[in-house]
């Protein structure tokens, strides 16, 4: 053909990269590889291996060692043993490694990249200019994290060993996200890459070594799900950190409730793509492309629901389809190609078995009319169109090159549907009006919304989601701080029991018995009898009657979230009114001081001036928060691109909170005060044995001008009424304080939604002590992080 053909059809021939270097590397190994442990590759001590194959052919490509009880014994103490002198260092000392790393990526950064692509079937062009640039750019920032951590985190210690498990989608990227803040900021790892892509988390292990990582700082123990789970069960590890699928996620929560080990779970996502009516339409064509056709569409993040407004779905669909015609599929290697391979044959057979359960249901298919490759795991661009909300296809994770389409009419209806998931961790919103897509993405329930543009990442800003997607954050600030346990907290001893005292009669008392009155349940602003018409007796230390409280039950604390559901509104009302409402409260509690003192002293047998003394620390951290509530703000990231994420603090929702039995007043206000600052709405459980501080409590809610159902108020046992609040899906998050039974509980009973639970694992607080008692440390756990991408200019 002459060059003028060419130039007519602008047809692509095949561009592919070259292999050689890759080969080599696995031949130096014979395509056998054990177990990364203390800085030397050993085999596994159950001598058992598994076989990868290549997604773009099929053909093996390397044996793997299967991490057995004992491989996970020597990798966690080799991190055991490097975990104190590595902590050591000084931030520098750490930074200087980090930068190493970042560095030792760029120079072997076409090796890494030709080795992903071939374990993974991504095309090389995304490995190279996407997947390895983002890695080496993780261990750049972090190692300013580390130079700075004596500075910005200085009131925070490392957590210690850190178990990692990543998926195989972004085997190496999602290795520099774990991997480089926990190194960062003095942690020792223990990481289990995916069995089908543990390639270049080995690769990247021997070139760590080389540059000097010391031995046991980084450990890769490789194998399948069970050698995944020994790494979440080993008692030596402090820590973990996980990517991957919402239902292995929800295990990983069950095995670890109760432990104290720090949890992280990134997980699985159906993120919406909302078009409006005076987006640019091309632009959001490209959009899309990015959004599901980026990586096969095996993105946790994609944006696999495209919701179009109504007006324009005609013409945006047919531009789509027009596009989706140009998609190339082939060969990884191949730099001329758009999609490459899906990862495995199991995983072609469940989009396959998902798009015609799709149809089925009703949806409209429509695919590339392209050739793929005779051999491999191959799948072409779809898209499912007119698909109802609650098909399959729309509510279900499908992990694969398929688009499902649906239309709104307004705003509020393409937020309904946006946020008609189960999951929540990215959205896209694409509109000419700023305006709007920033009043949308404010009300989308997702950990990241990107305007105008899609699948933007970077280091310095967090990463992570809501509801099903997981709790936690990696990369920026806010991501550090899950490599970091506060050391106000570090020392805390177990929580001493509470005796319950015998009730006590005196016979022959012939006095006036007072005016009966039984403390009622606070719901929805309103005084509340129990459901069951029970009561129980509040004894003094002495065995006396001092009060009775109402007997909450299951109905009890569905009546009390349902009326907080009802209370969204607090979360939409200026910080400042929130600010003035909690100095309101506690003006209206000083003016009743000796009255909160005497009921503190009744109760728990204790002096007055230690009771008056809990009283003026209560009112002192409603002050406290009053004055967090305006303060506590957001940050503006300036990654390298043209445009700005606004890390947004928000809400967490709908909180459930059991106080702990000690300092029935402080404890209950230091609980609930730094949440209801920032937008939360709560249902309290007080303190079991002294609730009646809480109860008196509602009588200055009632003049305080808190609306009805932000403060909700349920007396009754902390377990049983803890168990109904982690297990109700209508609760975002759970503050459970009290025994380590309670903790356990929390924390498995609550995998259901996977609520983001804090809690205390019977430790004891001193709530009279401001560092360990107040500030940052809980308005942190009362939020979530938002990050909103806005780009701008041409």
């Amino acid at each position: 053909m002459s060059v003028a053909t060419y130039f007519d059809q602008m047809s692509y021939g095949p561009a592919p990269e070259a292999d050689t270097e890759a080969r080599d590397w696995l031949k130096r190994y014979g395509a056998s590889f054990g177990h990364f442990i203390n800085g030397d590759f050993r085999p596994s001590t159950s001598a058992k291996t598994f076989v990868t194959h290549e997604p773009a052919t099929g053909a093996q490509l390397a044996t793997l060692a299967i991490g057995s009880a004992e491989d996970v014994d020597l990798a966690v103490a080799a991190a055991r043993k490097a975990q104190g002198p590595w902590s050591k260092l000084s931030g520098h000392q750490r930074a200087r490694h980090l930068y190493a790393l970042a560095r030792m990526i760029q120079r072997h950064g076409r090796l890494l990249a030709v080795v992903e692509a071939i374990d993974n079937g991504k095309p090389v062009r995304e490995t190279r200019d996407i997947d390895i640039p983002l890695a080496a750019r993780h261990f750049y920032h972090h190692a300013g994290w580390a130079q700075l951590q004596e500075t910005e985190f200085s009131d925070h210690n490392p957590v210690g060993v850190v178990g990692q498990i990543i998926p195989w989608n972004f085997p190496l990227l999602m290795l520099a996200w774990k991997v480089a803040p926990a190194l960062a900021l003095g942690n020792t790892v223990v990481l289990k890459p995916a069995e089908f892509t543990s390639l270049t988390a080995l690769l990247f292990a021997e070139l760590a070594a080389a540059a000097g990582l010391p031995p046991g700082v980084l450990n890769v123990i490789t194998g399948e799900g069970e050698t995944g789970a020994l790494v979440v069960d080993h008692p030596g590890i402090d820590k973990i950190a996980f990517t991957g699928s919402t239902e292995v996620g929800r295990i990983i929560r069950e095995k670890t409730a109760g432990s104290g080990k720090s949890l992280t779970l990134e997980l699985g996502g159906k993120s919406p793509f909302i078009v409006f009516d005076d987006a640019d339409i091309d632009g959001a064509v490209e959009g899309v492309v990015d959004a599901i056709w980026f990586n096969q569409g095996q993105v946790c993040c994609a944006g696999s629901r495209v919701l179009v407004q109504e007006g324009i779905a005609p013409k945006f669909h047919a531009r789509l389809r027009r596009r989706m015609q140009t998609l190339r599929v082939g060969h990884p290697l191949d730099k001329a190609i758009d999609m490459g391979a899906i990862v495995a044959p199991v995983q072609l057979k469940r989009i396959e078995a998902l798009v015609n359960q799709g149809v089925s249901e009703g949806a409209e298919l429509y695919q590339s009319d392209i050739e793929l490759p005779k051999v491999g795991s191959y799948y072409k661009p779809t898209l499912l169109a007119n698909v109802q909300p609650t098909s399959i296809v729309a509510t279900e994770e499908i992990f694969g090159p398929v688009a499902v389409s649906m239309t709104f009419r307004t705003p509020e209806e393409a937020v309904q549907l946006a946020n008609h998931t189960r999951y929540g961790l990215a959205a896209s919103v694409w509109s000419e009006t700023i305006g709007l897509a920033l009043h949308v993405a404010a009300k989308l329930q997702a950990g990241v919304v990107w305007v105008n543009a899609t699948n933007l990442f970077d280091a310095s800003a967090g990463f992570g989601g809501k509801k099903e997607s997981g709790f936690g954050r990696e990369g920026g600030k806010e991501g550090a701080y899950e490599y970091l346990k506060p050391k106000a907290w570090a020392n805390l001893k177990p929580r001493a029991e509470i005796a319950a005292p015998q009730l006590k009669t005196t016979a022959g008392d012939f006095a006036a018995p007072l005016i009966d009155r039984t403390a009622k349940l606070y719901v929805g602003g309103k005084q509340a009898r129990p459901d069951g018409n029970y009561s129980r007796p509040i004894l003094s230390p002495k065995g006396k009657v001092v009060g009775e409280v109402g007997e909450g039950n299951r109905k009890d604390i569905r009546n009390a979230v349902a009326a907080a559901q009802a209370a969204s509104s607090w979360a939409g009302a200026t910080a400042h009114n929130r600010a003035q409402i909690l100095y309101y409260i506690a003006e209206n509690l000083a003016s009743r001081e000796d009255e909160f003192a005497a009921r503190i002293m009744a109760q728990t047998g204790r002096s007055a001036s230690s009771s008056k003394a809990e009283v003026d620390m209560s009112i002192s951290r409603l002050f406290t928060y009053g004055a967090w509530a305006d303060k506590y703000e957001g940050l503006v990231h300036t990654p390298p691109l043209r445009g700005v994420a606004l890390a947004l603090p928000e809400p967490q929702g709908v909180v459930g909170v059991i106080c702990p039995p000690e300092a029935p007043l402080l404890g209950f206000i230091s609980l609930v005060a730094p949440l209801i600052a920032v937008g939360n709405r709560v249902v309290a459980v007080p303190s079991e044995p002294y609730p009646l501080s809480a109860t008196d409590f509602y009588t200055v809610l009632e003049t305080s001008d808190v609306p009805g159902g932000v403060l909700n108020i349920v007396t009754g046992s902390a377990v049983e009424l803890g168990k109904a609040l982690a297990s109700h899906n209508d609760v975002d998050a759970l503050w459970a304080f009290g025994s380590p039974a309670l903790s356990a509980m929390a924390e498995k009973a609550s995998t259901g939604n996977l609520k983001r639970v804090f809690t205390d694992y019977g430790k004891a607080f001193d709530w009279m002590d401001p560092v360990q008692g107040e500030g940052p440390l809980f308005l942190r756990r009362a939020t979530d992080v938002k990050n909103v991408w806005i780009p701008y200019g041409e």
